[in-house]
């Protein structure tokens, strides 16, 4: 589990241009039936059409690419968060903040546990895309936690989504439906240590198991993302869509074996895979499926497979 460890500070920059290839259009043959004169007007005419549309275009703005940045991410006291809402969530609903089943307040969740609906007063940082801190959020409860099957925690705030958008001007992040691909290009953003990291979806691990705890289809990232203590709860954002598609949770240190600090991979024929340095996220694309209308938890609902009490 990735808890906060004594390190420095990292700087990012983030860059990418492209420009398209021009083109050169083939010389026109003059049609029949027509003079030359005829076929030069024609010609002209539709390279003053083109250059006119040409312009137009370029005088049209094309949909803004919005990089990922740390605007709705949040920091805890020992972890990093993100204010998080459904597809269909309405701004008046109750805003939430998912981090980590291991971050809570309350300690590490045994295996089996899953806590529903218990009262909380715990207070987030929240962050603009600068990594600045504008404000403090407050929880009003533990919508949702468990270390089995995933590491995820979910809490409901004081505050809407209306409230944050108009005090800070800040959205939240939303999360993706579908599940993500092998080679999904995705961020980690840390609200702790301000720290964007970029890499790849390497692919999926059956299962994920570290010491009493097991999760399935966890995201293994490639190894750019070599994420640290603290991390733990950051959003996994496609870096395409802007979408959250996991949450932030572990990785294997030092080499060993299905020990705490240091997870393993598990394949459906029981075959066991170390791979020091390399780090987890656990997918969050079927979380919608369990909240309903006002944000709602409802473990019951078609579709919601999150482990239930």
């Amino acid at each position: 589990m990735r808890k906060p460890l004594v390190a420095s500070l990292f700087a990012l920059v983030i860059t990418g241009a492209g420009a398209a290839p021009a083109v050169a259009a083939p010389e026109p043959a003059a049609a029949p039936g027509k003079s030359a004169d005829a076929v030069v007007n024609s010609v002209v005419g539709g390279v003053v059409d083109t250059a006119n549309k040409t312009v137009a275009d370029l005088a049209t703005p094309a949909p803004a690419v919005q990089a990922v940045n740390f605007a709705g991410t949040v920091s805890l006291s020992n972890c990093s968060g993100s204010v998080v809402r459904m597809p269909d969530s309405e701004d008046n609903d109750p805003a939430l903040v998912m981090t980590n089943g291991h971050c809570l307040e309350t300690g590490f969740p045994t295996p089996g546990q899953v806590i529903v609906d218990r009262a909380s007063t715990r207070t987030f940082g929240l962050l603009n895309s600068a990594g600045t801190r504008v404000g403090t959020l407050r929880a009003s409860k533990i919508a949702y936690g468990t270390m089995t099957d995933t590491d995820m925690a979910v809490y409901q705030l004081t505050t809407t989504y209306a409230q944050i958008k108009s005090t800070y001007g800040i959205d939240a992040l939303v999360y993706d439906t579908t599940r993500p691909a092998a080679g999904t290009a995705i961020s980690v953003v840390s609200g702790y240590w301000k720290r964007i990291y970029t890499c790849g979806v390497d692919g999926f691990a059956y299962r994920l198991k570290e010491g009493d705890w097991t999760w399935k289809d966890s995201i293994r990232y490639t190894s750019a993302c070599n994420t640290i203590g603290g991390t733990s709860g950051s959003p996994v954002v496609n870096v395409a869509t802007n979408k959250v598609v996991g949450v932030n949770n572990t990785g294997n240190e030092s080499g060993e074996r299905c020990t705490v600090n240091n997870p393993c991979e598990v394949d459906a024929n029981g075959t066991v895979t170390v791979r020091q340095g390399i780090n987890y996220a656990q997918q969050t694309w079927h979380v919608p499926a369990c909240f309903g209308v006002d944000n709602k938890l409802d473990l019951s609902a078609a579709g919601c497979v999150l482990p239930k009490p």
